[in-house]
């Protein structure tokens, strides 16, 4: 099986221009990312997909393979279909350049899990605080006994909450041809209203598979959330459970 990881790195974000660069216990947050995609056993390319000549020229720096994209991309996934463009590969992975914790283990027992008959798999793990619920920066997912997606959502009404206890990780796969008409099709009526992109896919009929793993995901989306995710670094560096 081939698997191409491709993680798109842009500037502008809103609530934290520059992202991709700031620095994480002493690198910069999106060579993070890149090291544990390398890590992988089952990957065999790794590419960063950006449109701004500063990462572009940080990622060559450690090594990095990189594609140039358009500038007015309006999503990440938009953004690696450009890239995808000249790759063949049963499965294309969108590893979000903001989870500095992701490991090539994690990454190689998700692929192991994937199920071709789905267009789409993304990966779920436990909640780890009741209050999560509660915080719509925390997406929840379920899904059936097959592994498939029922729904994501930010924020759940009271008397639901024992259906909605795993959160979603933002790592995608994609089918080459899921991933060509995922980027076709207008933004869904659920994806404008919870502001999440996967909802798209089961507006419209793509199957997505939700693996289950256990995985300490610390997203980086303000610069408030460095200093946690360094010490979520530290901890595993030490060999602290957390």
């Amino acid at each position: 099986m081939k698997v191409a990881a491709i993680i798109p790195a842009r500037h502008a974000s809103t609530r934290f221009p520059g992202k991709p660069l700031a620095p994480v216990a002493g690198k910069p947050l999106l060579q993070w990312v890149w090291e544990g995609a390398r890590q992988s056993r089952r990957i065999g390319t790794v590419l960063i997909a950006t449109e701004n000549d500063a990462i572009a020229g940080t990622a060559r720096g450690f090594g990095a393979q990189v594609v140039m994209t358009r500038s007015d991309h309006l999503s990440g996934t938009d953004r690696i279909a450009e890239a995808a463009e000249n790759i063949q590969a049963d499965w294309i992975l969108n590893l979000q350049g903001d989870e500095p914790l992701i490991t090539g283990e994690l990454l190689d027992t998700w692929i192991r899990a994937l199920n071709p008959e789905f267009g789409m798999g993304t990966v779920a793990t436990p909640l780890r605080d009741p209050s999560d619920l509660g915080r719509p920066d925390v997406v929840k997912v379920r899904w059936d006994a097959t592994g498939k997606a029922l729904g994501f959502r930010r924020s759940i009404p009271a008397g639901e909450s024992a259906a909605w206890l795993h959160q979603h990780v933002g790592l995608y796969a994609y089918r080459q041809e899921t991933l060509r008409r995922f980027v076709s099709l207008p933004p869904s009526e659920g994806e404008k209203r919870e502001k999440l992109e996967q909802l798209r896919a089961l507006e419209n009929g793509i199957a997505v598979q939700v693996v289950p793993l256990t995985f300490l995901s610390v997203g980086v989306d303000t610069p408030g959330d460095v200093t946690r995710a360094e010490r979520a670094l530290a901890d595993r560096a030490a060999g602290i459970s957390t």
